[in-house]
């Protein structure tokens, strides 16, 4: 599927692919998921269980022939899928040995073993090597100085089809670096030609927009051309300030004007009254590194939330993600496991939830509002309006994302408060004016309102309600489901049983830490061999673990 995204983000290349029936799902994802206007440039062998008895390797030989002849690319790509590997039929030999009049590019990318992002950077290195290799410099050359009166020219590298707003991130950058005064020269592989990858060598520096697919590549080119490459990865309006000034210093020009119109309207917000209710908001992050390290900085560092955990299934990546992790005072999470993340994600109780498609899932479980930030994602995270991670606008973009679930949250325990106020309860008449409004009468101002059920208990006359009420009010969550016993209860020697006013006041409690709050309480009941949880051993539970 790597090889395939690198493939089908370029035009004239095709990708001939030796794989069983049943491998072919890849024209779903792009024409479905990522709404892609015409089918991906690949030929599929297809081969069934009984030609497995028969020469499959001839099978595979007429299929990269027969793919030449009818679409005519300026270069190919042959493999094998994961269930085609353990037939060891060599694609890459099998199509050296047709002697075609165009590049051919073998991939060996064992499933097995390596990721989707090896193998993406992967066939985006052996692209580069290939059709950019004929035309590098003897060894030891020295790159020929710009002329005074020639813009500096750059490459952007790394975005792929299916690729993470892969497509609006490309639109941001190429507009930032313009407005620089900075020419693009390619932009690989999304949109690239055979022949565009040919002639990256003729640009001044490389921006590496994401490191998982082209910091192989443009190591490579480093070491060919003598072309510099970008470090910063404009997520968030701190790194894109960074990336102007690192651009502007490898091209050798003025960033000042291009800093001073920044036009993302997030820090306003961040330094506005409203966000108070943000400072604080306990996040965890988990994601590719280049979004989740950048997630956790716009977090800590531009929204004023509180990184309790930071993670990353990008093995390669590791060291980066563990230099961030030590910043925040977490434990780095380096796992492709997703059980392993919801535990740490249970573990540190956030208040919200950046990760994946799988944290979605995990979120959702454990009750956490939750925004996706990073690949593996669906469908919803390829939306048809213009949705940039980077640049400005993209800051503008992720300040909605991080923000929009905490305030739904904020939103649910409103709802909550006021579910049995006089007005808004669910046998309220549609109006305040009483139910004669309702019916279109005239309202009876002699009329005395009929009587409403208490929900508090009535205070003292002359007394004040306690900040502690009003807080627990505040925080009070509406559900109706019934109570689901929790872990430590379930191993409790002595059967432990929840009573209706405790039941109730844990309901007051945020959603998001209650289940922390039970299982405090069952095991503060449990070491003491309590077998009723009253409401005062709620409150003498948390007394105990608040000290």
């Amino acid at each position: 599927m790597s090889a395939r995204c690198a493939s089908s983000a370029m035009e004239g290349v095709h990708y001939v692919l030796h794989a069983p029936q049943g491998d072919t799902y890849a024209d779903l994802l792009f024409t479905m998921i990522e709404r892609a206007t015409k089918r991906p440039p690949v030929t599929y062998t297809t081969f069934q269980a009984r030609d497995l008895g028969s020469d499959t390797a001839e099978l595979f030989k007429t299929s990269v022939k027969e793919a030449y002849e009818r679409f005519r690319p300026q270069a190919l790509l042959v493999g094998a899928s994961c269930t085609a590997e353990l037939i060891q039929d060599d694609p890459g030999g099998l199509a050296r040995a047709l002697d075609l009049p165009i590049p051919v590019v073998p991939l060996e990318l064992p499933a097995y073993q390596r990721k989707e992002n090896w193998g993406a950077a992967e066939t985006f290195y052996r692209l580069v090597r290939t059709l950019a290799g004929p035309d590098a410099p003897p060894p030891g050359s020295k790159r020929p100085a710009r002329g005074p009166d020639d813009a500096p020219r750059c490459n952007v590298l790394g975005p792929t089809a299916l690729g993470f707003r892969h497509r609006d991130d490309v639109h941001e950058v190429t507009g930032l670096l313009h407005r620089l005064g900075v020419t693009v020269n390619v932009v690989a592989p999304l949109g690239a030609t055979p022949a565009d990858i040919a002639r990256l060598g003729e640009a001044d520096f490389n921006v590496v927009l994401y490191p998982e697919i082209a910091y192989q590549a443009a190591q490579w080119l480093d070491r060919t051309f003598g072309q510099k490459s970008t470090k910063v990865v404009p997520i968030g309006v701190g790194a894109t300030r960074d990336f102007i000034a690192e651009v502007a210093a490898l091209a050798g020009i003025d960033p000042a004007p291009v800093l001073a119109g920044a036009p993302s309207r997030a820090p306003w917000y961040a330094r506005s009254v409203d966000s108070t209710y943000l400072t604080g908001k306990r996040v965890f992050v988990f994601g590719d590194a280049t979004h989740a390290i950048a997630a956790a900085r716009i977090a800590a560092d531009e929204l004023g939330f509180e990184v309790v955990g930071l993670g990353t299934y990008s093995r390669e990546f590791a060291r980066e993600v563990r230099t961030a992790a030590a910043k925040y005072g977490v434990e780095p999470l380096i796992t492709d496991d997703y059980l392993d993340v919801e535990a740490a994600i249970a573990a540190a109780h956030p208040e919200l939830v950046l990760g994946t498609q799988m944290e979605r899932h995990t979120a959702k479980r454990l009750g956490v509002p939750c925004a996706v930030i990073s690949a593996p994602v669906h469908v919803q995270d390829f939306p048809a309006r213009y949705a940039p991670q980077m640049g400005h606008e993209g800051a503008n973009v992720l300040f909605d994302t991080f923000v929009h679930p905490l305030m739904m949250g904020l939103e649910e325990h409103l709802l909550t408060m006021f579910r049995e106020d006089f007005e808004f309860h669910a046998d309220a008449a549609p109006s305040h004016l009483g139910v004669a409004a309702s019916r279109g009468e005239a309202p009876s101002v002699a009329a005395d309102p009929a009587p409403v059920p208490a929900v508090s208990p009535t205070p003292v006359p002359g007394s004040v309600p306690s900040m502690a009420a009003a807080a627990s009010a505040e925080a009070a969550v509406a559900t109706d489901a019934a109570p689901i016993p929790s872990a430590a209860a379930a191993a409790s020697p002595v059967p432990l049983r929840w009573a209706a006013d405790a039941e109730k006041e844990l309901h007051k409690i945020p959603f998001f830490v209650r289940g922390k709050a039970r299982r405090n309480t069952e095991r503060f009941a449990q070491d003491r061999g309590l077998s009723l949880i009253t409401i005062e051993t709620l409150y003498d539970a948390k007394a105990h673990f608040s000290r």
